[in-house]
């Protein structure tokens, strides 16, 4: 199966806030909720921010701006904190030069 390439990546060598979210999403397809989170913990939430972003907006119109800035907010905090643990845990495992 082919992937995007991340150009973060590619250019600086290391994983964006973002890497790991294809093989997750296809994870879940696959029904594998284990492996989803294994590969990218904040795929889940980024999933329910849109699916229920799109349906505030239908349902709640006059809330859905809220709802979506609030969901948006605890997205954004999950993939930094996951990013946060990613870099530390790339750093603690680097050999020191």
């Amino acid at each position: 199966m082919y992937l995007l390439p991340c150009p973060f990546k590619y250019f600086t060598g290391y994983d964006c806030p973002g890497c790991g979210f294809q093989r997750a999403v296809l994870a879940l397809i696959k029904g594998d909720f284990h492996e989803s989170f294994h590969l990218y913990p904040p795929a889940i939430p980024i999933l329910l921010t849109v699916i229920i972003s799109l349906g505030a907006n239908r349902w709640f119109p006059s809330k859905s701006k809220v709802i979506r800035n609030t969901l948006f907010a605890v997205s954004c905090c999950f993939m930094l904190i996951n990013y946060g643990f990613k870099i530390f845990l790339l750093q603690s495992h680097m050999p020191h030069l």
